[in-house]
């Protein structure tokens, strides 16, 4: 025996697939910001908090350290004769 589809039952299955879709939708607006500050937060202690915890060494009160070493140019001065050229057309 073959049953046919009514357009109640057609309709009925569409309006049950937009309900889902903006339940779904509301609840991902309300839940997704959080999700992503958990997200990062964890991303944050991850890579932040290992690198700078086992690469800082352990100073004193009062104790003055400089963490960037000066760039020194060595220019020499002598480096040869100037040569003044001239323009030909």
């Amino acid at each position: 025996m073959l049953q046919f589809a009514s357009a109640t039952g057609l309709l009925r299955t569409i309006l049950i697939i937009l309900l889902i879709y903006y339940v779904l939708k509301v609840i991902s607006r309300l839940f997704a910001p959080l999700f992503m500050k958990f997200v990062a937060k964890k991303a944050q202690q991850h890579f932040g908090g290992q690198y700078q915890k086992q690469n800082e060494p352990p100073r004193k009160e009062g104790e003055v350290t400089i963490d960037k070493v000066p760039n020194t140019k060595s220019s020499n001065k002598n480096v040869g004769d100037y040569i003044d050229y001239e323009e030909i057309d």
